[in-house]
């Protein structure tokens, strides 16, 4: 299938409200429009580097979304364009992202992510981290910085069922913070960024509305 059909098809299957993020790590810029002419605009990378170039060479109102691990250098580069940081994993991040926005004149928005997988090699806060977060007085120091949501990735298993009782646990814990924390213009919880090319289908079943899908859009990665 050609990438149009493989993105068509993802997206007849997504029920209303779930919103697709077309990973695009890897792939050049030619490949992306192909995306972009199909008439999707909501791109998400890794990486810093790759994101910044592509963002150079490719339509400007397509919304970025960095969706890897974000070091605090590295703020910087992406903070007058960035439309969602899914990876906000420290206090320190925050601050640093809330200090490039501020010098952008702009509100950055971020997802908390929460370490949900039973692999050592994932970031993310533990649920007590981030409700402690959310509660500490530095954090509501921060004006140029949104807390929109959650984002959790589950384990690299074929155990399905572990993978669903992952993400149903990042569901419920997204419920309790809503009630804890009412909307104020620092937290909005409204996204819950869960599942991938392989178990997609997986978290929306267990209440995700924003996924991240990219070899089963573009294919293998180059």
């Amino acid at each position: 299938m050609t990438i149009r059909e493989n993105l068509e098809r993802i997206k007849s299957t997504l029920p209303p409200g779930v919103t697709l993020v077309a990973v695009t790590k890897t792939h050049p810029p030619e490949k992306l429009m192909e995306v972009y002419d199909a008439g999707h605009a909501v791109f998400g990378e890794n990486k810093v580097q790759e994101l910044v170039q592509k963002q150079l060479v490719l339509p400007k109102d397509i919304q970025w979304h960095l969706i890897g691990h974000l070091q605090t250098n590295k703020v910087k580069e992406i903070a007058s364009f960035v439309h969602l940081i899914h990876s906000a994993d420290s206090l320190k991040l925050l601050k640093e992202i809330d200090k490039q926005a501020s010098k952008n004149n702009r509100v950055i928005d971020c997802l908390l992510q929460l370490y949900i997988a039973s692999e050592e090699t994932k970031f993310g806060l533990d649920f007590t981290e981030a409700e402690t977060l959310l509660r500490s007085t530095e954090f509501a120091a921060l004006k140029h910085i949104r807390i929109t949501g959650l984002m959790g990735m589950a384990s690299n298993t074929d155990k399905r069922e572990q993978v669903r009782l992952e993400f149903r646990s990042l569901k419920n814990f997204f419920e309790k913070l809503k009630t804890s924390f009412p909307e104020t213009e620092e937290v909005k919880l409204h996204i819950l960024s869960m599942g991938m090319s392989s178990d997609y289908a997986l978290a929306i079943e267990e209440g995700s509305n924003l996924v991240r899908v990219g070899s089963a859009i573009f294919g293998n990665r180059e």
